[in-house]
């Protein structure tokens, strides 16, 4: 059987049960060496009730990265859950969402820009978010 071998991330608890908590490719490293593993942030996030996916990553701020995060909203959900609210009201409710993640993480995972939108992010015939393609697509501000 052909596949492919990928580099992950995890550990085993005390019961010897495994935990993966990310992919080495999609590994953030800030500059102060701590790593930050989008898969285990993107978990929580997707959690909430009006995302429909979402796409965690690590975007230059000065000679650092910041960790970002892009939710695609649900638009059936948010029409029947908050009817016509502005969208600027609903982008708020979303980052106090996202503001009640970050308090249950270390300081250095903590989510400080969000990407809000409606339209489906770029994936692979499995389904998976292609990474590059969506960040490239967000710096021409597509």
């Amino acid at each position: 059987m052909a596949g492919i071998i990928q580099e992950i991330y995890g550990y085993k608890d005390k019961d010897g049960i495994i935990f993966i908590t990310g992919r080495k490719k999609n590994v953030i490293v800030l500059k102060n060496g701590k790593n930050v593993y989008p898969e285990e942030i993107e978990v929580l996030v997707n959690n909430l009730p009006y995302v429909a996916e979402s796409m965690v990553y690590g975007e230059e701020k000065d000679d650092d990265l910041m960790v970002s995060v892009k939710i695609v909203y649900d638009k059936e959900y948010v029409k029947s859950k908050y009817q016509e609210i502005p969208e600027e009201e609903f982008r708020n409710i979303v980052w106090q969402d996202i503001k009640g993640i970050n308090a249950k993480m270390p300081k250095y995972k903590y989510m400080k820009k969000l990407v809000l939108t409606d339209e489906p992010m770029i994936k692979t015939t499995t389904q998976k978010v292609k990474r590059n393609l969506e960040l490239d697509k967000m710096k021409k501000g597509n």
